[in-house]
Parts: C-alpha cells; structure tokens; sequence
C-alpha cells in the first residue's frame, strides 16, 4: 500500500517536471532518472526501468543511447519531412542517437569461447599433471593381492564358501558341474 502511494506521488511529481511524451511508468525508474542524464526517455524498457541495453530479444530500449544535441534535433526534425530527401549519413546518424549497435554488430561473435575453451584446457592439463605427480611421488605400490594369482585364489575361496548365493558370484557357479552358469 505504500508503495502505492509512493508510486502516485512520484508520478505526480514527474508529471509535473517532465512532459507528457516522457512519462515514467515505475518507482524503480525513479532511481536511474540521475543515471540517465537528459536523454529522452521513449518506452517502458526491458525490466520496467529507464535503462539502456543492446538486446536481441529486446530490440527497444527504454531510452536513447545519446542525448540529444542541436545536430540531432536538426535531424529529427528532418526525418519528420520525406526520407527520401534525407542523405545515408543522415539516417546512420539518426540511428547511432537512439541505438549504439545495430544488430549485425549484436549477433556478431566476441571470441569469448577461445577464453573458456583455452582455461578448460589448462585446468585439464593441470590436473593430469597432478595425478602423475601423486602417482608417482605420493601413493604406495599396488598390494600383492591385486595380481592375478591371488585374484584367482579369492574367487577360488568365495566359490568354496558359497558366499551371497542369492544374487553374488556363488550364484552363477554351477556347483555340480564345477563351471559357470
């Protein structure tokens, strides 16, 4: 509720400081109003405040990307006539006021995965090294019962035993046959 009331007096106070063309929708673009300088403010934006971001999915800023000059205004006021009379340059300019990227420049790559690839492949080789280095300098040898000989000596064992008949080893010997199932 009080955000509520805050919101209408803000807007009020705004309305009464700014023209209508450039009305401000939300408490939250209040607080970028000193960010923002003296561009023009000419929609809603992307998350409600007046903020300026180059987005594909979100090709309209709230604001213009440069505040306006005499130039630009010249311009403006050109581009009310026919745009036909109006030269390449001029219309470049026109679009380099409100937009700081076209989206050719947006879509284009930055080569930010070379970065990501190249760490990933640091950190890779690190690691390798490491475990050489552990394998080597830190851990002990094997145990003699990791050969074959006493591997086959233990299975030789469980199958005596008749260890977890139910579902282990003991339950795929065949027992009268002396071979596996």
């Amino acid at each position: 509720m009080a955000l509520r009331v805050l919101n209408m007096a803000l807007r009020r106070q705004l309305a009464k400081q700014m023209p209508l063309t450039s009305q401000v929708g939300s408490v939250a673009s209040v607080h970028t109003l000193d960010k923002i300088g003296k561009r023009e403010i000419v929609g809603y934006g992307w998350n409600g405040t007046a903020c300026y971001a180059d987005r594909v999915d979100y090709p309209m800023p709230a604001i213009r990307f440069r505040e306006a000059t005499n130039e630009i205004n010249a311009l403006r006021e050109k581009e009310k006539q026919d745009w036909k009379k109006m030269s390449t340059e001029e219309k470049k300019a026109l679009y380099r006021a409100s937009f700081c990227q076209t989206f050719a420049e947006m879509k284009a790559g930055t080569g930010e995965w070379k970065l990501h690839v190249g760490l990933g492949l640091i950190f890779s080789t690190l690691a390798i090294w490491v475990a050489i280095f552990m394998n080597t300098f830190v851990y002990d040898e094997m145990p003699v019962t990791f050969d074959e000989e006493h591997q086959k000596a233990q299975l030789k064992r469980m199958l005596d035993l008749e260890m977890n008949p139910v579902t282990g080893v003991s339950s795929k010997w065949d027992y009268e046959n002396k071979r596996w199932k």
